[in-house]
């Protein structure tokens, strides 16, 4: 009887187990139900893009869509300037970042606990109100349809100073006494010391950033007057809605491999960005 009961009270938390998976895999495919329609809707030939009844599939996989997206449009020239505007505004924010993070948190100097606030109080600022100033600002530089102006506006953010000032309190003080002690001063203490502990925050940041100025429409429809020369992505995606009609298929083709390079920098640097979600404050903890 105890061995029968053994047996019975081991199989509960295995059903519930696979009931678990079971439900985990329900929700994962929910979330990639899109994403399948949209590789499935790539390689259909545009007449079967949109068919009655709809099928996940069409007669053919037309596999030339995705060279046909680089012959409608300069699609190349897109994905380099995205790449451009993208490595460039996320280099300038995580190095800023950690600058201003370091200063908020380590460094001792009249007025910090006043002015954080302050710059922390930016965040509750859409985007979207400042564009109309922005782009005053950028006209009067006089570098409307330039890639400063799709870089330098949004280079400069609260959120990455607050997250690496959030890492950096957690750092012990007895790290920087052992560092000054060995003749390091403050410049080579944030470089030697603080800047290698942060990898894993500075990781999240550059993921967060590098996706923002990537997917990034608006800024972009309104500063970029020259689509073909300086557009990037999402607005090199809404080229292909003209009067002509909507290439749906190539559409989709282009959205495909606009997610590329997100996903390869997510496969990368995944270890990276769980160490730096548990650090820095952004697992619910």
């Amino acid at each position: 009887m105890s061995s029968g009961g053994t047996r019975t009270t081991g199989a509960a938390p295995r059903a519930r187990q696979a009931i678990g998976y079971l439900i985990l895999c329900l929700i994962a495919l929910a979330f990639m139900a899109p994403l399948i329609y949209m590789v499935a809707t790539s390689l259909k030939p545009e007449s079967e893009t949109f068919t009655t009844p709809p099928a996940l599939w069409g007669s053919a996989l037309r596999w030339q869509n995705y060279t046909d997206v680089f012959s409608y449009l300069p699609f190349a020239r897109f994905i380099l300037n995205g790449v451009l505007v993208a490595a460039v505004g996320t280099a300038i924010n995580v190095t800023v970042a950690a600058l201003s993070g370091y200063a908020f948190s380590r460094l001792r100097w009249r007025g910090r606990n006043v002015v954080f606030p302050l710059f922390l109080a930016t965040l509750m600022i859409p985007q979207d109100v400042l564009v109309i100033p922005m782009y005053v600002m950028m006209q009067n530089l006089g570098w409307v349809d330039t890639f400063q102006a799709l870089i330098i506006p949004w280079a400069f953010t609260a959120l990455g100073a607050f997250l690496l000032r959030q890492f950096f309190l957690t750092v012990p003080q007895e790290l920087d006494d052992a560092a000054r002690v060995d003749g390091a001063g403050t410049v080579r203490t944030f470089l030697s010391v603080m800047v290698p502990l942060a990898r894993p925050t500075l990781a999240v940041l550059a993921v967060f950033t590098f996706i923002s100025y990537w997917n990034s429409f608006l800024w972009p429809l309104v500063i970029v007057n020259d689509v073909n020369a300086r557009a990037t992505i999402p607005l090199g995606l809404q080229a292909f809605f003209g009067q002509q009609g909507n290439e749906w298929s190539l559409v989709m083709a282009a959205s495909v491999i606009s997610m590329l390079p997100t996903v390869i920098i997510l496969v990368l640097l995944q270890k990276h960005l769980v160490r730096g979600i548990v650090t820095s404050g952004l697992g619910g903890r």
